[in-house]
């Protein structure tokens, strides 16, 4: 019998605000271990929360950017639960009246898609527990309460995937969303984005849902298609059997690929809901809206399209368009002259090879290699003052130093300017043709192609500095003149 399976994904996303969500606690990842606490987020008698409205206008940015419809009235509410990282025993959430209900995300799974979603909600994040751990001779764990109140965004999905490639696929567009609006460092390993899969399989065809699992706390991307993937097999090989699917909530092991049940799936009435007494509703009127709106950045997906139009491949206009950075270095090349097939190259091979290569990042290499600089070392290689090979050196040079270099010192001070002349060019021309007699032979053959390696054989003997598209010209007239001599 053949099955499909269908997912749900639950994300969250920690926010980068300065403080947390109800307190003015910092918010900063890596502090000392219970150093960035306070009565309110510690949920000590008599401490009273405030919101936090730089966490507001990220939840809006978000919302708006994804097409959701945002209401002016929501209500945080109290989830009731009791586990050691949570240290007021429940946690402020939203539940029946969320901030951004509706609206779609867009990602390339094999083709375009935009998948739906049900609700983004404000919400703040619990501490974390560590256990168990080698401590002297005992057995103990371990909770700390920094991440305890810092913001987080929950986005709930429709369960609208079928495979974990596309899950993959909504969580890396996800990312760089939340990175592009500048809301979210993204990060999965410092628990910036976190992930839940709600997982079901049922007979292909049908309409109604099976039973759900939900696996927590997927803390990387590659992590959430492998476990999605191993829950789907386990679902299958149950039912194929005759057996039924129990709903429960698993951990999934990536390191050694195992499932485990958790504990029994909760329902909602489990968390006793109710409106947090201690905070008014969240009102977030027209012009809020409107304000958070105007200042929206293009989005990835549509200056992705502007760049296509502009008659870059699909590829290249995706890996521009990866951060905001990298998009705005790429239009900063474009508006300085450089024509965009050029200046993708440059950047995508060359500029994000040094970003790569030095562990920096696109903003400390703008401060090394301002778009101008490139441009003008581009509009050398375009005027043939100097080769392709020998800027690629110059850019070396100006990567590595502290301070913005002038490409045209550079290449005055290390003599790289390209030797175009033909008077210079033409006794290397005649005294490889004169080394090669069998290549040039098989050109006169109507091997055409060994032309190249003549070529390659003057910018040898040239240090690289001479123009390939002259060496070219300078070989064929050479030898069509040999010919008629000859």
């Amino acid at each position: 019998m053949a099955y499909e399976a269908v997912i749900g994904l639950e994300c969250h996303i920690q926010l980068g605000t300065r403080s947390k969500m109800f307190c003015e606690c910092p918010a900063e990842f890596g502090a000392a271990a219970n150093a960035n606490v306070c009565p309110v987020c510690l949920g000590l008698p008599g401490a009273l929360p405030v919101t936090n409205r730089a966490a507001i206008d990220s939840a809006l940015r978000l919302g708006l950017a994804l097409g959701c419809t945002v209401r002016e009235e929501s209500v945080f509410a109290r989830k009731n639960y009791f586990y050691p990282d949570m240290p007021k025993n429940y946690q402020i959430t939203q539940y029946d009246r969320p901030l951004c209900e509706g609206g779609a995300l867009p990602a390339e799974a094999g083709a375009a898609r935009a998948f739906p979603l049900i609700r983004i909600h404000v919400e703040e994040d619990t501490g974390k527990s560590f256990h168990p751990e080698r401590h002297g001779d005992r057995r103990i764990s371990r909770v700390e309460f920094n991440r305890a109140g810092v913001p987080l965004l929950e986005l709930v999905t429709e369960p609208a995937f079928r495979t974990p490639s596309e899950c993959t696929a909504f969580l890396t567009a996800l990312r760089r969303l939340v990175r592009w609006l500048g809301i979210s460092g993204g990060d999965m390993e410092k628990g910036q984005l976190r992930c839940d899969a709600n997982v079901s399989v049922r007979e292909a065809g049908a309409t109604a849902l099976g039973t759900k699992t939900e696996l927590k706390n997927l803390n990387s991307i590659k992590g959430v298609e492998k476990g999605v993937t191993a829950e789907i097999a386990r679902q299958r090989e149950l039912l194929a059997a005759g057996e039924r699917v129990t709903q429960a909530t698993l951990l999934y092991d990536a390191d050694h690929d195992k499932l485990a049940v958790m504990r029994s799936k909760e329902h909602a009435h489990d968390y006793r809901y109710f409106p947090e007494p201690d905070l008014p509703l969240l009102r977030v009127d027209a012009a809020w809206i409107a304000t958070a709106r105007a200042a929206l950045p293009e989005l990835p997906w549509a200056r992705a399209t502007r760049f296509a139009a502009l008659g870059l491949p699909e590829y290249d206009a995706g890996v521009l368009t990866e951060d905001r950075e990298t998009a705005d270095y790429f239009e900063e090349l474009t508006g300085a002259g450089v024509a965009p097939k050029l200046a993708s190259n440059w950047v995508m091979t060359e500029a994000l090879r040094h970003v790569r290569a030095q562990g920096i990042t696109l903003r400390e290499w703008r401060h090394r290699v301002p778009p101008a600089a490139l441009a003008q070392l581009l509009g050398e290689i375009g005027a043939n003052r100097i080769t392709a090979a020998s800027a690629k050196s110059v850019l070396e040079e100006m990567a590595a130093a502290a301070t913005p270099l002038d490409p045209l010192d550079v290449i005055a001070k290390r003599g790289l300017a390209a030797i175009g002349s033909a008077d210079d060019l033409l006794p290397l021309v005649r005294a490889v043709l004169d080394e090669h007699p069998g290549p040039l032979a098989q050109f006169l053959a109507g091997k055409t192609a060994t032309l190249g390696f003549l070529v390659g054989q003057v910018m040898k003997k040239s240090g690289g500095q001479a123009v390939p598209q002259t060496v070219q010209e300078l070989l064929k007239r050479e030898i069509a003149a040999r010919q008629t001599t000859g």
